[in-house]
Protein backbone atom coordinates (compact mmCIF):
# COMPACT_ATOMS: atom_id res chain seq x y z
CA UNK A 1 0.00 0.00 0.00
CA UNK A 2 2.65 2.47 1.09
CA UNK A 3 4.54 1.82 -2.55
CA UNK A 4 1.36 2.63 -4.31
CA UNK A 5 0.92 5.95 -2.12
CA UNK A 6 4.61 6.47 -3.88
CA UNK A 7 4.11 5.78 -7.14
CA UNK A 8 0.69 7.94 -7.53
CA UNK A 9 2.58 10.98 -5.32
CA UNK A 10 5.45 10.52 -7.74
CA UNK A 11 2.65 10.73 -10.70
CA UNK A 12 1.35 13.38 -9.16
CA UNK A 13 4.12 16.15 -8.52
CA UNK A 14 5.40 14.76 -12.05
CA UNK A 15 2.36 16.30 -13.87
CA UNK A 16 2.38 19.03 -11.28
CA UNK A 17 6.10 19.69 -12.38
CA UNK A 18 4.87 20.18 -15.84
CA UNK A 19 1.79 21.90 -15.20
CA UNK A 20 4.04 24.61 -12.78
CA UNK A 21 6.28 24.77 -15.69
CA UNK A 22 3.99 26.31 -18.20
CA UNK A 23 2.18 28.60 -15.43
CA UNK A 24 5.88 29.94 -14.51
CA UNK A 25 6.21 30.93 -18.33
CA UNK A 26 2.49 32.58 -18.61
CA UNK A 27 4.34 35.79 -18.42
CA UNK A 28 6.44 35.54 -20.82
CA UNK A 29 3.97 37.76 -23.10
CA UNK A 30 4.28 40.50 -20.40
CA UNK A 31 7.59 40.60 -20.32
CA UNK A 32 8.59 40.74 -24.45
CA UNK A 33 5.54 43.76 -24.62
CA UNK A 34 7.92 45.44 -21.96
CA UNK A 35 10.80 44.81 -23.97
CA UNK A 36 9.12 45.86 -27.23
CA UNK A 37 8.20 49.16 -25.45
CA UNK A 38 11.61 49.23 -23.24
CA UNK A 39 9.76 50.11 -20.42
CA UNK A 40 7.64 48.12 -17.37
CA UNK A 41 5.83 51.53 -16.59
CA UNK A 42 2.17 50.67 -15.88
CA UNK A 43 2.83 46.87 -14.78
CA UNK A 44 3.47 45.82 -11.39
CA UNK A 45 6.56 43.67 -9.65
CA UNK A 46 5.04 42.57 -6.40
CA UNK A 47 3.00 39.07 -8.07
CA UNK A 48 6.97 38.22 -9.69
CA UNK A 49 8.67 38.84 -5.50
CA UNK A 50 5.96 36.97 -4.12
CA UNK A 51 5.94 34.13 -6.33
CA UNK A 52 10.32 33.90 -6.10
CA UNK A 53 9.71 34.39 -2.24
CA UNK A 54 7.55 31.37 -2.24
CA UNK A 55 9.88 29.06 -4.34
CA UNK A 56 12.25 29.78 -1.56
CA UNK A 57 10.15 28.68 1.12
CA UNK A 58 9.37 25.70 -0.49
CA UNK A 59 12.88 24.40 -1.33
CA UNK A 60 14.14 25.41 2.33
CA UNK A 61 10.63 23.43 3.24
CA UNK A 62 12.09 20.50 0.88
CA UNK A 63 15.81 20.51 1.62
CA UNK A 64 14.69 20.37 5.71
CA UNK A 65 11.91 17.36 4.89
CA UNK A 66 14.63 15.74 2.90
CA UNK A 67 12.15 12.67 2.39
CA UNK A 68 10.12 12.83 -0.80
CA UNK A 69 10.93 16.14 -1.72
CA UNK A 70 12.53 16.05 -5.07
CA UNK A 71 9.96 16.94 -7.16
CA UNK A 72 9.42 20.15 -5.19
CA UNK A 73 13.13 21.13 -5.45
CA UNK A 74 13.11 20.74 -9.14
CA UNK A 75 10.14 22.74 -9.72
CA UNK A 76 10.68 25.57 -7.15
CA UNK A 77 14.56 25.78 -8.31
CA UNK A 78 13.18 26.76 -12.06
CA UNK A 79 11.08 29.03 -10.33
CA UNK A 80 13.38 31.34 -8.77
CA UNK A 81 15.58 31.15 -12.23
CA UNK A 82 12.85 32.43 -14.02
CA UNK A 83 11.23 34.40 -11.31
CA UNK A 84 14.43 36.32 -10.89
CA UNK A 85 14.88 36.66 -14.75
CA UNK A 86 11.45 38.65 -14.80
CA UNK A 87 12.44 40.56 -11.93
CA UNK A 88 15.92 41.86 -13.63
CA UNK A 89 13.95 42.62 -17.13
CA UNK A 90 11.62 44.53 -15.15
CA UNK A 91 14.29 46.56 -13.48
CA UNK A 92 16.20 47.06 -15.96
CA UNK A 93 13.41 48.64 -17.75
CA UNK A 94 11.55 50.13 -14.89
CA UNK A 95 11.28 54.06 -14.21
CA UNK A 96 13.71 55.23 -11.54
CA UNK A 97 11.28 55.33 -8.89
CA UNK A 98 9.66 52.27 -9.73
CA UNK A 99 13.17 50.58 -9.68
CA UNK A 100 13.93 51.76 -5.91
CA UNK A 101 10.78 51.07 -4.56
CA UNK A 102 11.03 47.48 -6.42
CA UNK A 103 14.29 47.05 -4.69
CA UNK A 104 13.12 47.96 -1.18
CA UNK A 105 9.77 45.28 -1.39
CA UNK A 106 13.03 42.80 -2.77
CA UNK A 107 15.64 43.66 -0.02
CA UNK A 108 12.37 43.59 2.85
CA UNK A 109 10.72 40.39 1.87
CA UNK A 110 13.13 38.20 0.15
CA UNK A 111 16.44 39.19 1.71
CA UNK A 112 15.55 40.59 4.66
CA UNK A 113 12.10 38.76 5.69
CA UNK A 114 13.37 34.96 4.34
CA UNK A 115 16.69 35.39 6.08
CA UNK A 116 14.74 36.45 9.33
CA UNK A 117 12.99 33.14 8.80
CA UNK A 118 15.93 31.38 7.81
CA UNK A 119 18.22 31.77 11.16
CA UNK A 120 15.03 31.83 13.13
CA UNK A 121 14.29 28.46 12.18
CA UNK A 122 17.90 27.21 12.07
CA UNK A 123 18.81 28.13 15.50
CA UNK A 124 15.73 28.63 17.69
CA UNK A 125 13.89 25.25 16.39
CA UNK A 126 15.32 21.68 15.73
CA UNK A 127 14.59 18.19 14.48
CA UNK A 128 10.76 17.88 13.41
CA UNK A 129 9.71 21.25 15.26
CA UNK A 130 12.13 22.91 12.59
CA UNK A 131 9.80 20.88 9.66
CA UNK A 132 6.13 22.19 11.50
CA UNK A 133 7.45 25.51 11.94
CA UNK A 134 8.80 25.85 8.14
CA UNK A 135 5.66 24.03 7.01
CA UNK A 136 3.26 26.22 8.50
CA UNK A 137 4.93 29.49 7.48
CA UNK A 138 4.56 27.37 3.71
CA UNK A 139 0.88 26.53 4.32
CA UNK A 140 -0.07 29.88 5.33
CA UNK A 141 1.43 31.99 3.04
CA UNK A 142 0.52 29.99 0.24
CA UNK A 143 -3.26 29.98 1.60
CA UNK A 144 -2.70 34.06 1.37
CA UNK A 145 -1.63 33.28 -2.33
CA UNK A 146 -4.99 31.23 -3.63
CA UNK A 147 -7.12 33.48 -1.93
CA UNK A 148 -5.77 36.07 -3.95
CA UNK A 149 -7.40 36.28 -6.97
CA UNK A 150 -11.00 37.34 -4.72
CA UNK A 151 -9.94 40.67 -5.72
CA UNK A 152 -10.34 39.77 -9.85
CA UNK A 153 -13.43 37.68 -8.93
CA UNK A 154 -14.55 40.98 -6.77
CA UNK A 155 -13.95 42.99 -10.32
CA UNK A 156 -15.81 40.50 -12.65
CA UNK A 157 -19.27 40.55 -10.78
CA UNK A 158 -18.85 43.88 -10.57
CA UNK A 159 -18.22 44.78 -14.09
CA UNK A 160 -19.96 41.87 -15.27
CA UNK A 161 -16.84 41.13 -17.77
CA UNK A 162 -13.92 38.34 -17.72
CA UNK A 163 -12.18 40.50 -19.61
CA UNK A 164 -9.74 40.74 -16.59
CA UNK A 165 -9.70 36.45 -15.45
CA UNK A 166 -9.05 34.60 -18.63
CA UNK A 167 -10.67 31.04 -18.59
CA UNK A 168 -7.55 29.19 -20.32
CA UNK A 169 -5.20 30.49 -17.23
CA UNK A 170 -7.88 29.81 -14.41
CA UNK A 171 -8.58 26.40 -15.49
CA UNK A 172 -4.35 25.12 -15.61
CA UNK A 173 -4.23 26.71 -12.30
CA UNK A 174 -7.07 24.59 -10.68
CA UNK A 175 -5.39 21.50 -12.33
CA UNK A 176 -2.15 22.60 -11.05
CA UNK A 177 -3.58 22.91 -7.60
CA UNK A 178 -5.49 19.53 -8.45
CA UNK A 179 -2.34 18.00 -8.91
CA UNK A 180 -0.52 19.17 -6.14
CA UNK A 181 -3.33 18.78 -3.60
CA UNK A 182 -3.05 14.69 -4.41
CA UNK A 183 0.87 15.09 -4.07
CA UNK A 184 0.42 16.06 -0.80
CA UNK A 185 -2.32 13.93 -0.07
CA UNK A 186 -0.56 10.48 -0.66
CA UNK A 187 2.59 11.74 0.95
CA UNK A 188 0.30 12.93 3.90
CA UNK A 189 1.75 16.00 3.50
CA UNK A 190 -0.83 18.34 4.91
CA UNK A 191 1.08 21.61 4.35
CA UNK A 192 1.18 21.22 0.88
CA UNK A 193 -2.37 18.97 0.15
CA UNK A 194 -4.60 21.72 2.60
CA UNK A 195 -3.50 24.90 0.44
CA UNK A 196 -4.14 23.56 -2.53
CA UNK A 197 -7.78 22.57 -1.90
CA UNK A 198 -8.39 26.17 -1.60
CA UNK A 199 -7.03 26.31 -5.03
CA UNK A 200 -9.01 24.24 -6.06
CA UNK A 201 -12.13 25.63 -4.64
CA UNK A 202 -10.97 29.48 -6.02
CA UNK A 203 -10.27 28.12 -9.61
CA UNK A 204 -13.79 26.76 -9.98
CA UNK A 205 -15.68 29.26 -8.95
CA UNK A 206 -14.09 31.55 -11.22
CA UNK A 207 -14.29 29.18 -14.08
CA UNK A 208 -18.45 29.32 -12.93
CA UNK A 209 -18.08 33.04 -13.10
CA UNK A 210 -16.63 33.06 -16.45
CA UNK A 211 -19.20 30.93 -18.20
CA UNK A 212 -21.73 33.60 -15.97
CA UNK A 213 -20.12 36.55 -17.39
CA UNK A 214 -18.07 35.50 -20.68
CA UNK A 215 -20.93 37.45 -23.00
CA UNK A 216 -20.95 40.33 -21.12
CA UNK A 217 -20.23 44.17 -22.74
CA UNK A 218 -18.82 47.07 -21.52
CA UNK A 219 -19.37 48.54 -17.99
CA UNK A 220 -18.94 51.94 -16.32
CA UNK A 221 -17.74 51.58 -12.72
CA UNK A 222 -19.46 54.42 -10.70
CA UNK A 223 -16.44 54.21 -8.41
CA UNK A 224 -12.99 55.65 -9.59
CA UNK A 225 -10.73 52.82 -9.32
CA UNK A 226 -7.11 53.84 -9.09
CA UNK A 227 -5.45 52.66 -12.38
CA UNK A 228 -2.59 49.94 -11.88
CA UNK A 229 -4.02 49.73 -8.36
CA UNK A 230 -3.43 45.92 -6.79
CA UNK A 231 -6.53 45.73 -4.55
CA UNK A 232 -6.98 42.98 -1.94
CA UNK A 233 -4.13 40.24 -2.17
CA UNK A 234 -1.53 40.01 -1.11
CA UNK A 235 0.59 37.72 -0.24
CA UNK A 236 -1.20 35.55 -6.13
CA UNK A 237 0.17 35.10 -0.52
CA UNK A 238 0.79 36.07 -2.61
CA UNK A 239 -0.67 39.23 -3.53
CA UNK A 240 -2.81 38.42 -6.54
CA UNK A 241 -5.05 41.39 -6.84
CA UNK A 242 -6.66 43.19 -9.54
CA UNK A 243 -4.76 45.59 -11.76
CA UNK A 244 -6.77 48.09 -14.27
CA UNK A 245 -4.63 48.58 -16.79
CA UNK A 246 -3.97 52.35 -18.19
CA UNK A 247 -4.58 51.47 -21.69
CA UNK A 248 -7.33 51.10 -23.39
CA UNK A 249 -9.59 52.08 -20.14
CA UNK A 250 -9.77 55.39 -19.77
CA UNK A 251 -11.35 57.85 -16.78
CA UNK A 252 -13.92 60.14 -18.03
CA UNK A 253 -14.10 63.96 -16.18
CA UNK A 254 -16.45 62.99 -13.49
CA UNK A 255 -13.96 60.52 -12.47
CA UNK A 256 -15.66 57.12 -13.58
CA UNK A 257 -13.56 53.97 -15.22
CA UNK A 258 -14.70 53.49 -18.29
CA UNK A 259 -13.73 49.55 -19.18
CA UNK A 260 -13.43 48.05 -22.93
CA UNK A 261 -14.72 45.09 -23.77
CA UNK A 262 -12.77 42.29 -24.42
CA UNK A 263 -14.25 42.67 -27.91
CA UNK A 264 -11.59 45.73 -28.47
CA UNK A 265 -8.77 43.88 -30.27
CA UNK A 266 -6.00 46.16 -29.29
CA UNK A 267 -7.39 45.48 -25.57
CA UNK A 268 -7.07 41.70 -26.50
CA UNK A 269 -3.53 42.17 -27.26
CA UNK A 270 -1.86 44.25 -24.74
CA UNK A 271 -3.95 43.36 -21.44
CA UNK A 272 -3.54 40.08 -21.18
CA UNK A 273 -0.11 40.48 -19.93
CA UNK A 274 -1.64 42.67 -16.92
CA UNK A 275 -3.85 40.04 -15.85
CA UNK A 276 -1.35 37.03 -16.08
CA UNK A 277 0.81 39.61 -14.24
CA UNK A 278 -1.93 38.90 -11.43
CA UNK A 279 -2.68 35.63 -11.70
CA UNK A 280 -0.27 33.73 -12.99
CA UNK A 281 1.69 32.85 -9.56
CA UNK A 282 -1.04 31.67 -7.72
CA UNK A 283 -1.62 28.18 -7.44
CA UNK A 284 2.25 27.42 -7.76
CA UNK A 285 3.85 24.97 -5.18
Amino acid sequence: MAINQEFWAFVFGLLGNVISFMVFLAPLPTFYQIYKKKSSEGYQALPYIVALFSSMLWIYYALVKKESSLLLITINSFGCVIETIYLATFLFYAPNKTRLSTIKILLLLNVFGFGAMLLSTLYLTTGSKRLTVIGWISLVFNISVFAAPLGIMKRVIKTKSVEFMPFSLSFFLTLNAVMWFFYGLFLKDYYIALPNTLGFLFGIIQMVLYLIYRKSKTVTLEVPVKLQELNGHVIEVVKLSTMVPSEPNHITEDGAVVVTSVEDPNWEESGKGNVKNIMDNAGRV
